[in-house]
């Protein structure tokens, strides 16, 4: 199998050396690409002194499916793998990723979490749009066909968060295949601190509601499952105003932002579906720009 490995990161230069170490041990013969940027960690020479890295891009643009988008360009595999730089391939990634790709166009598997207490997993996530079925996968872990992610034209640079869900969509409206495979496992180590890391709940709801209008049209269904979305997310913040998690300036500021997100989402999703009405819905895809790298090193 003709394989490619893109690994977008920023600034996480010792994270992304465990990663290539990891590949290097578990599927050597990958040809390797890394898309930096714009990391300030001393990671561009950490690359280039390796010599498991064929491609190195930079970037100056800090948006992930501009980075993934690079990578894909660049990729000359006729199957393309996307891992997270802060994760591990395990020993039975390759030959479980081999298997799903045969009868598939898209494999996908488990992100493994080694915690102070145990381990933490993933399963498979599936769900039923408008009639469409469509099979969510790792944006970190996941490996296509060539002519399946080109048939998308690779990511929506719209997007800063819900690029994987957003092709997800797409790859339902082509009658693509996700294939599910519990060994092409990766794996994170940290230590778990107890600490609550800040959400952007403008993005979350401007990304949801964007990739809905984009993908179905303004349907009542695709209000109702935002408005799912937004009443189970202020139970909870409700919740913890209660427990005083959360001050009520801070609930009523983070509804503003989903409202905002919402109704900006909402907008642009409907430009974004009048400006590509095929089946790929990528206004903000790979052939839309050329610009995307500000220095390419190529060793191949």
């Amino acid at each position: 199998m003709d394989l490619s490995v893109v690994l977008p990161t920023l600034n996480g230069r010792d994270r992304l050396a465990a990663s290539l170490d990891a590949l290097a041990a578990h599927a050597p013969d990958a040809e390797v690409i890394v898309v930096n940027g714009p990391s300030a960690d001393g990671t561009t020479g950490m690359v280039r002194e390796r010599d498991d890295v064929d491609v190195l891009v930079e970037l100056s643009d800090r948006n992930l499916n501009v980075a993934r988008n690079a990578g894909l360009e660049v990729a000359s595999g006729e199957v393309i793998a996307l891992l997270r730089y802060d994760l591990s391939v395990e020993s039975s990634w390759l030959s479980a990723l081999e298997a799903g790709i045969e009868d598939a166009d898209v494999v996908t598997g488990p992100l493994h979490q080694t915690l102070r207490n145990g381990m933490t997993t993933e399963s498979l996530e599936r769900n039923t749009i408008a009639g469409r079925t469509v099979t969510y996968f790792n944006g970190g872990n996941v490996a296509f066909r060539r002519q399946a992610i080109e048939s998308l034209d690779g990511f929506d640079e719209y997007l800063e968060t819900g690029g994987a869900r957003d092709v997800a969509h797409r790859l339902a409206a082509f009658g693509k295949e996700v294939a599910w495979a519990p060994e092409m496992c990766v794996r994170r180590e940290f230590e778990a601190d107890g600490g609550i890391s800040e959400r952007d709940w403008g993005w979350k709801y401007r990304a949801l509601t964007y990739r809905l209008v984009k993908n179905y049209g303004p349907r009542p269904a695709m209000a109702k499952r935002t408005l799912k979305h937004a009443l189970s997310d202020a139970a909870d913040a409700a919740y913890g105003v209660l427990t005083g998690d959360v001050t009520p300036s801070g609930w009523v500021g983070t509804g503003r932002d989903v409202l905002g997100g919402i109704a900006t989402g909402a907008s642009d999703g409907l430009v974004a579906r009048a400006r590509d009405r095929s089946r790929t819905r990528n206004p903000h895809g790979c052939s839309k720009r050329a610009d995307r790298a500000v220095a390419r090193y190529d060793w191949r």
